[in-house]
């Protein structure tokens, strides 16, 4: 039996696995996640370029997941607004360039593989959410991500980061990790729990949970607030090929973004056998 064979015999076995990717503004990580979304190996992680228009990402991307495990399918998660596959926004790589670009598209073509692009505070919040009542959760990176999720579905973006909150300065400005740096630990905790303190007058939420890389640095969360793994960024991208999120972010379809050279045909992974191998007895 060749690689590839065998790579198609033990997806058959034990499941697709999902190469996740977390697109950030200060680092790129990524690892491969069985059919249960637990990792397979060790989170990897680069420095994001810059300058970082389309194509030094994706090429950037390409070298950093080359030695991972193989992998049936691509979850992404991009800081701005995304649509349909599409990036709207990019407040940190530059929003003229990344405006309306077909990044799952272009992924899929270049590592030949279906890809699913979402916000990355939402598919963090994927991999923290309980799914019980008004869950808010905000990301503090470089900047600022939010994402809210009711009954564990997910609600319409609120991209709160380009929003002004004090003094003409967006949450991005005021919480991100250039204010960490330059007003230090202190005074940007104070500014987190405003933050917070505004988010529950807007949404009265039931649980908000901190992630993101310095979700862990706040000084004196409030009671009701969570800090959790910013390796939800990596092991929620599982979520985006359940059929209730497939059903309402990518419109029922299975084949979501194929590469544009291919024509896959999807298999049920418990009952179709993979080329070359028998049909298990599930009687």
């Amino acid at each position: 039996m060749n690689d590839a064979s065998a790579d198609r015999a033990q997806t058959f076995r034990n499941g697709p696995r999902t190469l996740a990717i977390d697109v950030g503004g200060t680092g790129l990580k990524a690892s491969v996640l069985d059919q249960t979304g637990k990792m397979l190996v060790d989170r990897i992680r680069v420095a994001t370029p810059y300058p970082c228009p389309p194509k030094v990402l994706i090429r950037t991307l390409a070298a950093l997941v080359a030695p991972l495990p193989g992998s049936d399918r691509i979850s992404v998660g991009f800081p701005g607004v995304v649509r349909e596959g599409s990036t709207l926004t990019a407040p940190h790589f530059g929003d003229r360039l990344w405006h309306d670009f077909p990044l799952a598209a272009a992924l899929s073509k270049r590592l030949g593989k279906p890809v699913r692009l979402l916000n990355d505070a939402e598919i963090q919040g994927f991999g923290i959410v309980k799914g019980l009542g008004l869950e808010v959760v905000l990301t503090l990176g470089t900047g600022a991500g939010t994402a809210v999720f009711r009954e564990g579905m997910l609600m319409p973006h609120l991209e709160l980061a380009q929003h002004p909150i004090h003094d003409n300065q967006t949450y991005n400005d005021y919480i991100g990790s250039k204010a960490l740096r330059r007003d230090g630990a202190k005074k940007w905790s104070h500014r987190v729990r405003k933050t917070i303190k505004i988010l529950y007058s807007l949404l009265h939420y039931d649980v908000l949970y901190l992630g993101g890389g310095n979700g862990d640095k706040v000084i004196a969360p409030p009671d009701d607030v969570r800090i959790e793994s910013n390796h939800a960024g990596i092991t929620g991208g599982i979520r985006l090929w359940d059929a209730d999120v497939e059903h309402l972010l990518f419109g029922g379809s299975v084949a979501s973004v194929l590469p544009l050279h291919t024509k896959t045909k999807h298999r049920n992974w418990k009952t179709d056998a993979p080329p070359g191998a028998a049909k298990r007895d599930l009687s």
